[in-house]
């Protein structure tokens, strides 16, 4: 074999390694719009700070939430909480298991959605309110990982008696003053809470409160209930930059060619 057909061999090879590596790891080394590490600083940066400058509101007397946001879920819970307090709040089972986790078998990090909670973590993420005045659905569009959506039914309908448990369940909503309330149930358990592994049964209830609390600040304060994973419902805040004008959320999935399952905990480990 002659010298420059080597190196093109080698070259090939190089290049078969690496997409087997992304498969396996799930994760895109330069994926659009972050960095390769989910949840961590990513995506466009935040937009210049507007002192004084009015939330916008719509004709209908709603806060405009619409627009391209970074982070609002992307925090592991411990670190929202006091020391040591998760873990006192979580079953015996659930401290057994969570200390048990490490991040190479997080599911999102095996191109799986991450829940509600954490769809707006890793990515930038755009919201929609649809129709624009009087919206009768919420959508949560997500650029990463799985390049998913969620939806919020704000058209006054109630939860099914008994939902089928999914990826982000069945969430409706409703405005109280400028506050957007998410109440969120028939949730399965194969997602991760947060990226350091808490885990949850599919007795879990969240109910979310969206405050835009200034033009680039989106407030997030989320009750966790899940009497099957945890003592007594706790809440944990996160918040969300509004993007700079001119970026746009971009296509990066994790989801093509990967050919490993979904990482699932042995029976033993469920309560």
């Amino acid at each position: 074999m002659t010298n420059s057909r080597l190196v093109v061999a080698l070259i090939a090879a190089l290049m078969v390694a690496a997409d087997v590596l992304v498969a396996q790891r799930g994760v895109d080394p330069q994926p659009a719009g972050g960095p390769p590490r989910l949840g961590g600083p990513n995506g466009p940066p935040p937009a210049p700070v507007a002192p004084g400058r009015p939330v916008p509101t719509l004709s209908d007397g709603t806060v405009d939430l619409s627009g391209l946001w970074t982070d609002g879920g992307s925090a592991p819970l411990e670190r929202l909480l006091k020391p040591g307090e998760l873990k006192s709040l979580m079953q015996p089972w659930a401290l057994t298991l969570y200390e048990s986790r490490d991040e190479s078998r997080d599911p999102y990090n095996n191109c799986m959605p991450g829940g509600p909670l954490r769809i707006t973590g890793g990515f930038a993420w755009r919201l929609i309110q649809h129709p624009t005045v009087n919206s009768t659905h919420i959508f949560m569009l997500q650029e990463g990982n799985a390049h998913t959506y969620r939806q919020i039914f704000m058209d006054g309908r109630k939860h099914p008696e008994d939902p089928t448990p999914g990826w982000y369940g069945h969430s409706i909503g409703w405005w109280e003053g400028k506050t957007l309330v998410v109440d969120t149930i028939g949730l399965h358990d194969r997602f991760w809470l947060d990226s350091a592994g808490t885990p949850h049964t599919e007795q879990l209830h969240m109910v979310e409160r969206w405050t835009r609390t200034d033009y680039n600040t989106l407030r997030r304060d989320v009750m966790i209930d899940d009497p099957g994973a945890f003592t007594r419902p706790f809440t944990v805040t996160y918040t969300a930059r509004l993007a700079a004008p001119g970026n746009e959320i971009m296509e990066y999935f994790c989801i093509e060619n990967n050919q490993y399952e979904i990482p699932t905990e042995r029976p033993e480990t469920r309560p």
